[in-house]
């Protein structure tokens, strides 16, 4: 990329990188007031569980739409309409905050729970970004895009101790305090629906010069996405049963953690996170892609595990922490991995499929987390999400080691 061309897709990763960090400042800091707040309501954790569901399998739907119709409709496009109904849906939640309503706001997709921006968002801007580097750069491009990213998570889970501030300074009721968060993402959303028309036409699909077509994987390519879609869906089954509003409820039930404590720890969670990214990039290059997924994901659900054994609140964070410093080192190797293993024409469709099968495996979890809780005991989601994560880790190494990127194939001398 020489000139204007170069100039332009530097403009369009500033601009993917900015805006994916206000969008996941904003669920961070949901993520940590919405399990809070739905408790202050007086919802029982079996219908905890299902809200949270039920925003998981909304996102999945939209994360099936985006990929089938992302390319066709515009990436662009795609990203303001599901930005506009993230709005929509926290008007609601302030609102309108009866059991009903809540639920066909999550079954619609427009709230996040996990705190994670890895859905339909993610899927069209991981399509983006590959357009705006080379294979060598891509690694890092990802790993700088979840980097900063999980920054402005981990400073939304922070401010979640604003609701406490509130109350404190403006003397508001609980509720009205949570309340006023759901009213600030949606002014939020408002303002980045409008940036992302800053895009250039760069960033659209290749296909969309021939009418926008749909491209799915071909006969290798879909060979690989459905293996990899199926491990995937393994590891988010694991992880849904513990998401981040999940924990939240959790650990005010459990030690009776405030929205300003809980707030605090996934703020240093994510930086741990964070920080991470980058050596995962490091480390890719040395060891590869697949080796560094595994190798740092299945110590990380050990610790996932052991924090239902804590028998004081410290000790379960300082598990919690051990957790976030390793378990986030597969995201940036992963996506890369997928859009090096593709054709650029088929990367919004292996995004989009591999994310699917990564949220609706996921999106039955929290209801079975929040019966779990009932029925076998506090710490059982957590014993369960570890033991699966791990044999999500064991098959990925056993199926993948040998399939390698185009910067890891050694040509012959």
């Amino acid at each position: 990329m020489v000139g204007l061309t170069a100039q332009a897709a530097l403009r369009d990763r500033r601009l993917i990188y900015a805006t994916s960090t206000a969008r996941a400042f904003a669920f961070g800091l949901i993520s940590v007031v919405l399990g809070l707040y739905l408790a202050e309501l007086g919802f029982s954790s079996v219908r905890v569980g299902v809200l949270l569901t039920a925003t998981l399998v909304g996102a999945s739907a939209l994360t099936f739409i985006v990929s089938l119709f992302g390319d066709r409709f515009g990436r662009r496009r795609s990203l303001a309409v599901f930005t506009l109904m993230i709005g929509l849906g926290s008007l609601a939640y302030a609102l309108f905050p009866r059991y009903p309503v809540l639920l066909i706001t999550g079954l619609l997709g427009a709230i996040s729970a996990t705190g994670k921006d890895r859905g339909n968002f993610s899927v069209v801007e991981q399509a983006m970004l590959p357009q705006t580097a080379t294979d060598a750069e891509r690694t890092g491009l990802y790993a700088r895009y979840n980097l900063i990213s999980t920054l402005g998570s981990a400073a939304g889970a922070l401010a979640a101790g604003v609701p406490v501030l509130l109350q404190r300074w403006l003397h508001m009721e609980v509720l009205p305090s949570y309340k006023a968060i759901f009213l600030f993402q949606s002014a939020v959303a408002v303002l980045l629906a409008n940036a992302y028309w800053w895009l250039t036409p760069a960033v659209e699909a290749p296909g969309r010069a021939n009418g926008g077509r749909l491209v799915l994987p071909k006969a290798r390519s879909a060979k690989i996405v459905a293996g990899l879609a199926a491990l995937f869906a393994m590891d988010s089954f694991g992880g849904g049963l513990v998401v981040q509003s999940f924990l939240a409820y959790w650990l005010n039930v459990q030690f009776g953690f405030t929205a300003g404590t809980v707030g605090a720890a996934f703020f240093l969670g994510g930086i741990l996170g964070a920080l991470s990214f980058p050596v995962a990039a490091w480390l890719a290059r040395r060891i590869g892609l697949v080796n560094t997924m595994v190798f740092t994901h299945l110590p990380s659900n050990v610790f996932f595990a052991a924090i239902a054994l804590a028998p004081w609140g410290w000790l379960a964070l300082v598990f919690y922490f051990c957790r976030e410093a390793l378990g986030s080192m597969d995201v940036p190797t992963r996506q890369s991995y997928i859009m090096a293993v593709v054709s650029p024409e088929e990367r919004t469709a292996a995004a989009g499929l591999t994310t699917l099968s990564r949220q609706a495996a996921q999106s039955v979890s929290p209801s079975l987390a929040g019966w779990m809780v009932q029925a076998v005991g506090a710490g059982s989601p957590f014993f369960l999400a570890g033991g699966v994560k791990i044999l999500y880790d064991l098959g990925l190494w056993l199926s993948f080691r040998r399939i390698k990127p185009p910067e890891e194939v050694r040509t012959s001398p």
